[in-house]
């Protein structure tokens, strides 16, 4: 996998996603950490690490992402549910339903 990281960014999204969709988050999220550096105002890669971090239980990587996310697109929905999922995983309810409400409104609770 290493050698995929010295790739042009363009690679290394390719392969973070297909890392992601065989569900090896860690190696996923080693590559957009790296992609997400060389294009910070970038959202979909970013929103794609913080979906690596949480389901690879880096709970708190992954909400830091979040944070970024929606402080770069307030209306990008997914990213306040899933905020508001991984501030559930961290048994931090109360804070979690703002964020829950928030997509709700938004559109994006299914």
């Amino acid at each position: 996998m290493e050698h995929y990281l010295a790739g042009d960014p363009a690679e290394q999204w390719r392969w973070a996603g297909l890392y992601f969709d065989t569900k090896d988050y860690a190696s996923a999220a080693r590559l957009l950490t790296e992609v997400v550096a060389h294009a910070p105002e970038q959202v979909g890669p970013r929103l794609l690490l913080a979906r690596a971090y949480y389901h690879s239980a880096q709970l708190g990587r992954a909400e830091e992402q979040l944070r970024e996310v929606i402080a770069r697109d307030p209306v990008e929905s997914y990213a306040h549910l899933m905020l508001g999922r991984t501030l559930e995983r961290q048994g931090r309810a109360a804070e979690a339903a703002r964020w829950l409400r928030t997509a709700e409104a938004l559109g994006g609770v299914d």
